[in-house]
């Protein structure tokens, strides 16, 4: 979340920024109460020091009804105190629900505008493929090698959710293979995460998961929540900890399971893998001083373009305009790769996007760093990225490396892993 005194000192700012977000703020209810709770705070404070005085005064009582006054303008100065305060908290309770329904400032390089007005910034370097036949979808294709089983899925979990099978099991396998020791490689250190977490730590990041809007799966009767990613697991890793500066920037890779109810979605680019309510992710995550953030962002963009151009899939990066901007990115980039069967002549769809959010869930989850021989600590910047979700991978795999007589050639950085060079169809 923003801090409070950027708010109130910077609340022109503050209001731009939340219309460029297309986020609905009262900035000036909530510095108006943010004044009237600093007002009560120095009434409280003030009240206290005068009845700390009446009650050292008593001792000097000249006589019993001295004494007995005395006594009752003390209690009634601890009264007033007690009441005042508790407007102070009352106030500074709705204050902090106010800040916490902010967006993160705004990168000034983002573009304006909404979905429809991202950039593109970049092309990986393999060109979209010049197909000599019409290319199928991953699902006919899925049919062919028999690696989707959608229909029993929904008989044990639901519409939304399924089983892989054949190669593209292994296929999952070998992408997650690929990534984490890609990143184990460039620094970052593997964990895997639970796949549960608490309410607070999905607040502290920034999710909701609770509300008509929510994509978050919650337990009921507990504070537990399957996670939608491991930004969530990750950035609570650290919650409540205070990290040496000579530690950061900190680099994390984390193994999950995603879950997310994903709420209105429909057509027929989201049917298949793309949009699905369970899949396998590995997840970039850092912790870095403020001065570091902005380099370690682009480094993680760089990362992501390494292991797609690996992986010799054709994709373009965006950078993503401040309206379509989740409410704790400071600025994001999303990586989109082409995919021949979406749509009537291929589309891009999203396989991974990075993002840098400042010291907006360091605030929520209190993560500071101390430098070594300077006074006080300072919140650090978390940022976030995907390496490969394994199901949208493998759309672009699937259907950029497929032939003409239905077998799939396999990649050549992900054939050790296969066992395999060209997967060949099961159905005739």
């Amino acid at each position: 979340m923003l801090d409070r005194k950027f708010i109130v000192s910077h609340a022109q700012a503050v209001k731009e920024n939340c219309v460029r977000r297309g986020a609905t703020c009262d900035i000036d209810r909530l510095v108006q109460l943010e004044t009237e709770r600093a007002d009560r705070l120095q009434s409280a404070q003030e009240l206290n020091r005068l009845a700390n005085e009446v009650s050292q005064s008593i001792s000097k009582a000249t006589d019993d009804a001295d004494r007995q006054s005395r006594i009752a303008k003390g209690r009634e100065l601890r009264e007033q105190k007690e009441a005042a305060q508790k407007a102070h908290d009352e106030l500074d309770s709705e204050i902090t629900d106010l800040i916490r329904h902010l967006p993160n400032m705004t990168h000034p390089d983002a573009p304006l505008g909404g979905e429809d007005d991202a950039v593109e910034v970049a092309l990986g370097k393999t060109a979209i493929r010049d197909f000599d036949f019409k290319p199928k979808d991953h699902l006919e294709l899925g049919q062919l090698h028999d690696l989707f089983d959608f229909e029993a899925g929904a008989r044990v979990a639901g519409a939304g959710f399924y089983f892989l099978k054949n190669a593209a099991v292994r296929l999952d396998l070998a992408l997650q293979h690929f990534a984490v020791t890609f990143l184990s490689d460039h620094g970052f250190t593997p964990v895997t995460t639970p796949d549960l977490a608490l309410t607070e730590i999905l607040h502290g990041t920034g999710f909701m998961p609770r509300g008509p809007e929510t994509q978050i799966y919650s337990i009921e009767n507990t504070e537990l929540n399957l996670v939608a990613t491991a930004e969530i697991t990750l950035g609570g890793m650290m919650a409540g900890q205070t990290i040496d500066s000579s530690e950061l920037p900190l680099r994390l890779c984390g193994l999950s399971h995603c879950f997310r109810t994903e709420a209105g979605a429909a057509g027929r680019a989201s049917k298949g893998l793309y949009r699905v309510h369970q899949f396998t992710k590995v997840e970039m995550f850092a912790f870095t001083t403020p001065e570091q953030s902005d380099s370690v962002h682009e480094q993680m963009r760089s990362l992501e373009c390494e292991l797609f151009d690996a992986l010799g899939v054709p994709y373009r990066v965006i950078d993503t305009a401040a309206g379509d901007l989740g409410g704790p990115a400071y600025r994001k980039y999303d990586l989109e790769a082409w995919m021949p069967g979406r749509g009537e002549a291929g589309q891009w769809g999203e396989v991974t996007s990075t993002s840098n959010c400042t010291d907006y869930q360091a605030r929520r989850l209190n993560i500071r760093s101390k430098a070594a021989g300077q006074k006080g600590t300072q919140f650090v910047h978390t940022l976030n990225g995907t390496a490969v979700a394994t199901g949208r991978a493998m759309i672009a795999i699937l259907e950029n490396y497929q032939n003409a007589d239905g077998s799939i050639t396999v990649p050549q950085v992900l054939r050790p892993l296969m066992g395999t060079d060209l997967l060949v169809p099961r159905v005739g």
